[in-house]
Formats: structure tokens, C-alpha cells, sequence
């Protein structure tokens, strides 16, 4: 499995997407989430990424219709924001709802081709559908190595959490062991790692700060 557009599992989770935004529109049903509210607790979590920095450039991998450019401009945040997403209907959507300019630009792809100050993606990771699992897994550290080469001053991501009630999953979602992720991104990222799971939904969220030097 390759994280090229062309891969056929790439293209199955693309035309997955599209049928959400084709039945359910520009909504949080539409990039399949349950509700607005557990969008927008998604969105919260990558602002500790970006505190105070409301001028910083970000990529949003996996941007859907765009709405965290929607949710960052209501936070105040001002910056240069690059959308990718593969499935062009989603580019097409955002492109509709949010125009582009300097300030904000959309591609369809899995690799951005450009870097910015932090990359994000939330929900890439969830809909494996029959894919094997550890087949899964390797794109997803594949995936968490864009995100920490697009972002200069760091990243961040979600997965959904096999610390979740088991009569809950679903198997054609993938669940992570959020301690095997963290522990990965310390080994291959340095020590400035967080891991948030205290926001009352079955996933985690990574955030990774790149620093130029670590203290001994």
C-alpha cells in the first residue's frame, strides 16, 4: 500500500467520502462525523498546536469541505491555510464555500506539496473498511510521517482509540493503542509530544512540536 492518490485503497476511501458529502452535503454527516459537536471538539483539540501563534501557515490534511478553515477563522487565526484532500468532490465543496486566494488554497492529494508552519488531519485514519489491519497501520505511520515533514514547527492527528468500549467498534474502522502511537512519535520525533484523550470521545489526539534543540 502507497500513499499515492492512484492507490486503489486510497481511491476506496475517496469514493467513500463522496458518497457522505453527496447524501448528506456540507455537514458533519457529510465528512462522517455523528454530529456538529463532536466536529467542532475535533477542531479544539489541534488549537493547543497553534496557540498563540494566530499568523502561523497551516496544512489540513484531509480537509473535506474546508470547515476547520471556517472553524481557525473564527478563533481569530489569520493565517495562510492549504487544504488537500482525495476525493476532488470534497476540493470542490470547499472551493464553493470558502473561495481561494493568498490566504487560503485547495488541492486534491494525499501528500502536500508544500510545507507550512503545523500540518493537521483529523478522521484520515478511521475508515480502513476490509483493509487488514496491520496493512492499515502502515500507511497510518506512513501518513504520520508526511504530516511531521509538511509541518515545520510541528503537527498533529487523530485516531480513533482502542482504549473504547469493545462492543462498541466497528470493523471496518481501525483503532490505535494510543501508548503504541505515542511512543512511536517519541522515538521518531523528539520529546515535545502530546497525547490528549480527555475530551470525551472514543479517539486520541497527538500533538508534536518540532524544536530546534532538546535540552539534556
Amino acid at each position: 500500500m502507497n500513499n499515492s492518490i492512484d492507490s486503489p485503497i486510497l481511491q476506496q476511501v475517496a469514493t467513500h467520502y463522496t458518497s457522505k458529502l453527496q447524501t448528506h452535503g456540507s455537514t458533519s454527516k457529510g465528512v462522517d462525523w455523528n454530529d456538529p459537536h463532536s466536529h467542532e471538539l475535533r477542531h479544539r483539540q489541534f488549537l493547543r498546536l497553534v496557540n498563540d501563534n494566530p499568523d502561523a501557515s497551516l496544512i489540513d490534511l484531509g480537509c473535506g469541505f474546508g470547515d476547520f478553515l471556517r472553524f481557525l477563522r473564527l478563533a481569530g487565526y489569520r493565517g495562510r491555510f492549504a487544504g488537500y484532500d482525495i476525493a476532488p468532490s470534497m476540493i470542490e465543496k470547499a472551493r464553493e464555500l470558502y473561495g481561494e486566494g493568498y490566504d487560503r488554497q485547495w488541492h486534491v492529494g494525499a501528500v502536500p506539496s508544500e510545507r507550512a508552519d503545523f500540518a493537521v488531519a483529523s478522521g484520515i485514519f478511521n475508515v480502513k473498511g476490509d483493509v487488514p489491519g496491520d496493512i492499515w497501520k502502515g500507511y497510518v505511520l506512513r501518513t504520520i510521517d508526511v504530516l511531521a515533514r509538511a509541518g515545520r514547527q510541528g503537527f498533529g492527528f487523530n485516531v480513533l482509540s482502542m482504549s473504547s468500549d469493545p462492543d462498541r467498534r466497528r470493523p471496518d474502522l481501525y483503532y490505535a493503542d494510543p501508548a503504541e502511537i505515542l511512543s512511536y512519535c517519541l522515538s521518531q520525533y523528539g520529546r515535545s509530544v502530546a497525547l490528549l484523550q480527555d475530551y470525551g470521545l472514543y479517539e486520541f489526539t497527538i500533538i508534536v512540536r518540532n524544536s530546534v534543540s532538546e535540552a539534556v
